[in-house]
């Protein structure tokens, strides 16, 4: 008698967003906290997770008005800018595996994206992101680069605004685009933070690719009127395909007047599809 053939084996299912979705755009808005294992970093510290998980929860109906669905975000400071050389020179420090691994098992508890927030200091954005790659394969894990703390050879993180371009941002959205499709990942984050108009040069260079969602964070401090502002500024020069987002400081934007609410917040134009508070 003839052999049976053997079954087909199943394809293991394409990796999603937590909540199921592959694609992040128009349908989610991104809401969600920063922070780190300091306290100063903001609210996200490592033994406050779950409690900044049921605050992100609180807001997510405000911030889904528009009928969009909130995914929560947690966005980790993982390379730490500093004003001293640290032991090659370079004005920072990485987090350590296991710090990162806790906040993406917390992530996962709440069904929230982790971030891995980059300050580079003197180092190079593409190097630091190269060396998360096994982070970055993971389906719910994305990135979030801070040029404020990028510094040139000769300046010191925190003393001056740090920048970058729009080329730079490029190669690691081509980079992040590489790995979604190596990978078969759902699309991918790639925020870039800015707080001024210089943080960020030739901004037009910055290309979509494949698989990855580019944000441009407004970081502005201050009063509404302030912030509103800001946003006004640096949302002109904004490329078509990348997002916009927006950032809230529980602290510093409270202390000549009342933090802006989510109605508020989403009454900007654009309207923010990442909402960041620290």
């Amino acid at each position: 008698m003839g052999r049976s053939p053997s079954p087909t084996p199943t394809p293991d299912p394409p990796a999603t967003l937590p909540d199921g979705a592959r694609t992040i755009l128009p349908t989610h808005r991104l809401v969600g906290f920063s922070g780190g294992r300091s306290p100063s970093f903001g609210r996200l510290t490592e033994d406050g997770l779950d409690a900044a998980a049921a605050q992100i929860d609180a807001l997510a109906a405000q911030y889904a008005a528009d009928g969009r669905t909130v995914l929560p975000v947690f966005e980790l400071i993982t390379v730490v800018a500093h004003g001293s050389p640290a032991a090659d020179g370079l004005y920072r420090t990485h987090e350590p595996d296991d710090v990162i691994a806790a906040y993406l098992a917390a992530a996962r508890r709440h069904g929230a994206l982790l971030l891995l927030n980059i300050q580079p200091g003197r180092s190079d954005f593409l190097d630091e992101v190269t060396r998360l790659e096994s982070w970055l394969t993971e389906p719910d894990v994305g990135l979030a680069l801070d040029p404020e703390w990028a510094v040139d050879p000769g300046e010191v993180p925190g003393r001056v605004y740090g920048n970058t371009t729009g080329a730079e941002l490029d190669s690691v959205a081509a980079y992040l685009s590489t790995l979604v499709a190596e990978h078969d990942l759902p699309e991918k984050v790639m925020v870039f933070h800015q707080v001024h108009a210089s943080v960020v040069a030739d901004e037009a260079t910055l290309q979509p690719h494949p698989g990855v969602v580019s944000i441009k964070s407004v970081d502005g401090i201050g009063t509404q009127a302030e912030k509103e502002q800001t946003w006004r500024t640096l949302m002109a020069t904004k490329p078509p395909h990348v997002a916009a987002g927006f950032k809230l400081f529980f602290d510093e934007d409270t202390e000549r007047g009342p933090l802006m609410t989510p109605a508020q917040v989403l009454a900007l134009t654009p309207v923010p599809d990442y909402v960041l508070y620290e």
